[in-house]
């Protein structure tokens, strides 16, 4: 039987049906493809209404064994502050040089981050920055005078989260290759971070589903 056919019919056994998050990392983990690593995705659909502003959820949480993706890291920042996100492992430092490069479109990054007193010129290349979802922002610590700990964190795989507007938050939090165990932790240590970012405009059933996969696989429901 082709290896393709083999996985469909798996898929197929489980079908409609919610396994505990240990059964179903385990299931994607067994069944992961051998040709490239796979990421872990996790989907979940939140019983709120981002179109209110007391209902908007958005955030960063720090999974225990990262996300498995190099981060590249733009940081706006001058003098001894360049020189902390420099050893810091930024992979570009600059200020109003590195706001043109980014406005003639070079966008390659995965964060941006400012120091306070350079918003001023990240503000000017925001409607660049903002539908790339780069901007810098106080609540997602990349508007920051820590420099040095707002780029380690980026760098360790630090992921930014935020609703769309059906409600749902989707994130990739580890590759396959991390094994079972570890991307148990990150699983559980993400669904934390969203339980406890319930907004107080939020009324009734807050995690209405939760469903994982592999980049290529199909999504596995969630006993919740």
């Amino acid at each position: 039987m082709k290896k393709g056919k083999y996985l469909s019919d798996l898929y197929k056994n489980i079908e409609n049906k919610s396994l505990d998050i240990s059964d179903a990392v385990k299931f994607i983990v067994e069944k992961k493809r051998d040709k490239f690593d796979e990421t872990l995705e996790i989907s979940m659909n939140l019983g709120i209404d981002p179109r209110h502003a007391d209902q908007m959820i958005r955030g960063v949480v720090s999974l225990p064994n990262g996300n498995g993706k190099a981060m590249k890291v733009a940081v706006f920042a001058k003098d001894s502050k360049a020189e902390e996100a420099k050893k810091a492992g930024a992979d570009v430092v600059g200020a109003e040089d590195l706001a043109e490069n980014m406005e003639n479109g070079n966008l390659d990054y995965d964060r941006v981050i400012s120091t306070p007193d350079l918003m001023g010129v990240v503000g000017r290349i925001g409607k660049t920055l903002g539908p790339k979802g780069l901007m810098p922002n106080p609540k997602l610590g990349t508007v920051t005078a820590d420099i040095k700990t707002a780029v380690e964190a980026a760098k360790s795989g630090q992921v930014q989260y935020r609703a769309e507007k059906t409600g749902i938050v989707q994130a990739g939090i580890g590759k396959l290759s991390f094994g079972t165990e570890k991307l148990i932790e990150n699983v559980n240590s993400f669904i934390e971070t969203i339980q406890k970012s319930r907004p107080s405009g939020a009324k009734g059933t807050f995690i209405k589903k939760i469903s994982i996969s592999s980049t290529m696989g199909v999504g596995i429901n969630i006993n919740i």
